[in-house]
């Protein structure tokens, strides 16, 4: 059996400039973005939450979603991407049930 050199050569210098390719690709697979759409999104639910009437009528669920949305910017400005796109998600889950509550005490349904 003989093994040819040449191939062998090409086959390790291929997979070597290949293995940084494939390193490279992987930590930019592996980056967080900025939680532009969770931030957008909690936004938008803490208006709607106060367009029901919840600063009035559920105060302190309204505080926690801002202050968790606080947060969320927090960790937006320090580059902590992943904390922020949490915490966002917490603000308006906080949010949407200072609203639905709101409703319900005014007698109103939520629209689904």
């Amino acid at each position: 059996m003989t093994v040819d050199v040449t191939s062998l050569r090409r086959r390790h210098v291929i997979w070597f400039l290949f293995l940084p390719f494939a390193l490279v690709l992987s930590l930019l697979a592996g980056c967080v973005t900025a939680p532009v759409q969770e931030m957008s999104d909690a936004r938008q639910a803490i208006e709607a939450a106060q367009a029901a009437g919840a600063d009035d009528l559920v105060p302190a669920t309204m505080q926690q979603a801002r202050n968790l949305l606080h947060q969320a910017e927090s960790g937006l400005d320090s580059g902590s991407y992943r904390e922020a796109q949490q915490a966002a998600e917490r603000a308006r889950q906080a949010a949407i049930i200072a609203r639905e509550r709101a409703l319900q005490l005014r007698g109103d349904q939520p629209r689904e």
